[in-house]
């Protein structure tokens, strides 16, 4: 099937033509069809099958005709990223180059006063983060009315990222008459009853087994014996045993992010930093610097693990396992698109076992592992006397203050002392300095609340007595406290004494410091 069969326009064809494609992907051929023929649609399928174009192709031909007003847009899309949303912007610039159909995008981090004079000119096609929609709307910058069509692309993660109250508020803001479009990667129970909340009649459309990962993939696992560390040297020596074009490494936490970066940049690697706490100017410029191959790997968290396209990555690199097993086949899912086959490797610590089993049980099957000659391995019984040994506080071998203080169960005080001394030197100094004025915050608290509570007056006339008055006896000192506790337990009212404070048991820690007088 070619996308002549599919119905739809000579100028959207001419623009498919344009970009290169002949033969439409499974979900494309299934979907578009149904989308031109106005029926609500539940889509499912793994990242890098064409989605995307899915929606947007039959959307060019519905829209082509008809004419937008001011700050009434006429279908919606709303993405749960920053990355996404200006993905899908991309594709509908792309292939509604030959139409006449207005766009705009809100997004966080770009100016209010440029997405608000487009609105005022009024749009066709609004494609929009949750969070920006909801600040224009409340600020009556936009009304939702006139929305004919609605495309709530990557549901799955907006789940995950808390985003689903605000969807469902904008929802309640729609036209109850509407076409809405529905497309995950997975289906879990949770995005099923969202969708029997929001479809009306709806097609359901799954062309392969929800939350699988893609054929062209070639997966396989590290096991690293040790800490993070170790980890990281194993990294490096994977990407220099490996034939890499271009390459994703995927964090769980923002923080190991801009480590493993700086450890990837002092041995010498092309490398840049992406997370989502940078802001949006430079993610855009980190991002676009990556697919002109200005870089050769990104170090990201998850960021962008969703509905990015882009083609030429060969490989994916999980540095941790991640916590929610779909998030697994969201960032393997990064290579092997357009038919193009990739390769996606897993590093993974005897604690991270527990996660990995939860991967391995959604994906129906083992991930194969692969051995590096300067990497010891595991066994399951390490995992599981990993597991005992993180203790309540669930942090993994290296991290100082779980160590330090010896609070794992099943873990030994003489082993964990000499990891700390090992990682004192290591690579990881910024996560190492972060514990610590962690701990010394800790410690100041801990200090400031076995402080002696000392009425305000009466600590100005012990600053004025000799030193050695002011060291006196410390029997003369329990007895005072004694006559005060006494004292203060005769009274029958609440009123505060003379030279006390109004502050109860608790003084705050800057009025226990000593005043200077001029």
């Amino acid at each position: 099937m070619t996308f002549e069969d599919l119905g739809l326009s000579p100028e959207v064809l001419r623009a498919v033509q344009d970009v290169g494609y002949t033969t439409p992907t499974p979900i494309q051929e299934k979907a578009i069809p149904v989308v031109l023929m106005g029926r609500d649609v539940l889509g499912c399928a793994q990242t890098g099958t064409g989605k995307t174009a899915g929606f947007t192709l039959p959307m060019i031909d519905i829209l082509s005709s008809g004419r937008a007003r001011a700050r009434m847009p006429r279908s919606l899309i709303i993405a749960p990223t920053r990355e996404l949303a200006a993905q899908v912007s991309e594709n509908f610039e792309l292939y509604g180059k030959h139409g006449k159909l207005s766009m705009a995008l809100l997004i966080g981090g770009s100016s209010f006063v440029e997405q608000e004079q487009k609105l005022d000119r009024g749009v066709d096609v609004l494609i929009a983060t949750p969070g920006r929609l909801i600040d224009l709307f409340e600020r009556g910058k936009i009304l939702l009315a006139d929305v004919k069509i609605l495309v709530i692309d990557e549901a799955d993660r907006m789940l995950d990222m808390g985003f689903m109250p605000d969807v469902e508020r904008i929802v309640g803001l729609l036209p109850k008459i509407r076409q809405t479009l529905f497309f995950s990667a997975t289906m879990p129970p949770e995005i099923r009853r969202l969708a029997d909340k929001f479809l009306i009649n709806p097609k359901e459309i799954s062309v392969d087994p929800p939350a699988s990962a893609a054929e062209t993939v070639t997966q396989g696992l590290i096991k690293v014996r040790g800490a993070a560390k170790e980890k990281r040297a194993a990294l490096r020596s994977l990407i220099r045993s490996e034939d890499v074009k271009s390459a994703l490494v995927f964090c769980n936490r923002k923080r190991d992010v801009d480590v493993v970066f700086r450890s990837l940049e002092r041995h010498g690697f092309s490398v840049a930093a992406l997370h989502g706490d940078m802001a949006q100017p430079v993610r855009m410029e980190t991002l676009q610097g990556f697919k002109d191959s200005k870089v050769q790997i990104l170090v990201c968290s998850d960021v962008a693990a969703r509905g990015l396209d882009i083609p030429a990555v060969s490989h994916v690199f999980n540095f941790d396992v991640p916590s929610n097993p779909e998030d697994y086949v969201h960032r393997i899912g990064r290579t092997g698109r357009a038919g193009r086959s990739g390769k996606a490797f897993t590093l993974a610590l005897p604690e991270e076992g527990k996660y990995l089993d939860n991967v391995v049980r959604m994906l129906g099957m083992a991930i194969p592992e692969v051995t590096l000659e300067d990497a010891d391995s595991w066994t399951a019984e390490d995992a599981e006397s990993a597991g005992r040994g993180r203790g309540r506080g669930g942090r993994r071998r290296g991290e100082k203050r779980s160590e330090s203080r010896g609070r794992g169960r099943g873990g030994r005080r003489g082993e964990k002392r000499k990891d700390d001394t090992e990682e004192a030197v290591s690579e990881e100094s910024l996560s190492e300095e972060a514990e610590a004025e962690e701990e010394s915050v800790v410690v100041a608290e801990e200090q400031s609340e076995q402080q002696e509570v000392v009425p305000f007056e009466r600590q100005r006339e012990e600053e004025k007595k000799p030193a050695a008055a002011r060291g006196g006896d410390k029997s003369d000192k329990g007895a005072k406290r004694g006559r005060r506790s006494r004292k203060r337990s005769d009274d029958d009212d609440d009123e505060p004494q003379p030279g006390e404070t109004a502050f109860g048991d608790h003084v705050p820690a800057f009025m226990l410091r000593p005043a200077k007088v001029a």
